[in-house]
């Protein structure tokens, strides 16, 4: 093992030895190198004569770049593009975003937790955190109704063993005691991932806060029973909470101080948040109950290692245009709006759907923010139906299952909702046997 490597280890084991148990063979071995880039960032600071270190081309003090591709950002500096951005993000960016938590999540007032680190958008972001922390036969906890991506990140990628439990419970709402069930039966291993996503893709679902009161009981219970726990918040669509009963805060704030058996890890980004889905600027951040600035210090720098080992950086445009973005005076009233939009949208699928007829060939799961609906179908199947809406009426949606179908009314115009489900409607009433 690298000295570097042993030397976080043990500043991390000196601080929460829990979280160095959490640790994959993987996490236990990265390190961020003191090779170039910790050369060059000495050299920024303390060469105010040459500096020779970094490998990018310069002229007149500022990055060499094309005036053909400077055109294209308005009012951009070009030491804001085209230089390398370190490996942990534009340091006023990540401050920047860690205000915004705070302020967007009352619950982690006063509470300790690390700097926000930036990857390169979530997927990103869920990878790392696979690579610290998942090693082959260790236990995933996923809902059934999930994104698919999960199972190449951490099944193909770090063979864990999936469990899942059922998503929603038979009136509806979350499973608690599925959950509850599933984590209990799988505790014995002495260390659990467990993946929360809210809203959730593919349901649109986010928990009532009575369900987060006792999603956190049943965490905190079995933290205390002597299993270490890597609760993963999926932030993907954070904010876009369109009832009043809903929680609107990410779990993350809740579990932050919960037990130095938890570690919490909140993934999230500007990808929906501020819509911006090509930008690809995310963030990782960490939290656990008394656990010293030292720990989260050096979990940064496995972060960092982590990203140096597979893209080096992040893309340092987008992470200026993000931070510029945060920082305009109307950003909030633009990103109301967007949520206005988003909300009305979510409730003229509501409107539509309380159609009687449609009772007959659907039951609606139930669904209160983000993207997304599902819809269980009753009489054909729903791989069958999704490729008859393409080829008949131009339609498409996605097939989950044998049973269930999601629609995104996020890219749907609200006078285009009633027209789309009674297409599906005639499609499903096309394919029932006579």
């Amino acid at each position: 093992m690298h000295p570097l490597a042993k030397e976080l280890n043990e500043i991390i084991q000196s601080g929460n030895h829990h979280i160095y148990e959490m640790l994959s063979e993987l996490g236990k071995n990265l390190y961020f190198p003191k090779g170039i880039l910790s050369q060059s960032a000495e050299a920024k600071k303390l060469a105010h004569k040459y500096n020779a270190t970094i490998g990018v081309a310069t002229e007149n003090g500022q990055p060499m770049y094309l005036p053909s591709a400077l055109k294209y950002f308005n009012n951009l500096e070009p030491k804001d593009l085209f230089f390398y951005a370190p490996a942990s993000g534009i340091p006023e960016l990540r401050q920047v975003w860690k205000e915004k938590i705070i302020q967007e999540n009352p619950q982690l007032q006063k509470k300790a937790f690390s700097h926000p680190i930036v990857t390169n958008a979530l997927t990103h972001g869920l990878s790392i955190v696979a690579d610290l922390f998942a090693d082959p036969h260790d236990k995933l906890i996923l809902p059934d109704k999930l994104w698919g991506n999960y199972k190449l990140i951490f099944g193909v990628r770090k063979k864990v063993d999936i469990e899942y439990y059922p998503f929603y419970k038979e009136n509806g709402g979350f499973n608690l005691t599925g959950f509850q069930e599933t984590l209990e039966k799988c505790s014995a291993a002495g260390k659990l991932l467990i993946i929360l996503n809210f809203p959730n893709n593919p349901t649109g679902y986010a928990i009532s806060q009575s369900e987060a009161k006792k999603l956190v009981e049943i965490l905190q219970n079995i933290a205390k029973n002597g299993c270490n726990i890597i609760p993963i918040m999926d932030d993907a669509y954070f904010g876009l909470f369109y009832e009043e009963e809903t929680l609107r805060e990410s779990l993350f704030g809740y579990l932050a101080d919960l037990d130095k058996r938890i570690l919490a890890v909140k993934i999230d980004g500007a990808t929906k948040e501020e819509f911006v889905w090509g930008f690809r600027v995310g963030f990782i951040t960490f939290a656990s109950a008394n656990t010293p600035n030292e720990v989260y210090a050096a979990l940064e720098r496995k972060v960092m290692g982590a990203i140096r080992g597979n893209i080096s950086n992040c893309a340092h445009p987008s992470q200026t245009v993000v931070l510029r973005i945060l920082k305009s005076p109307t950003f909030r009233q633009e990103q109301q709006a967007k949520f206005e939009l988003l909300k009305s949208r979510a409730q003229e699928v509501k409107k539509v759907l309380n159609n009687s007829k449609y009772q007959e060939v659907w039951n609606v799961y139930p669904f209160n923010s983000g993207y997304f609906m599902c819809l269980q179908l009753k009489t054909v199947n729903a791989e069958k139906l999704r490729t008859h809406l393409l080829e008949k009426y131009g339609i498409g949606i996605i097939a989950i299952n044998e049973t269930d179908v999601r629609i995104a009314f996020s890219c749907l115009e609200l006078n285009q909702i009633q027209d789309l489900f009674e297409q599906i409607y005639l499609a499903i009433k096309d394919l029932e046997p006579n």
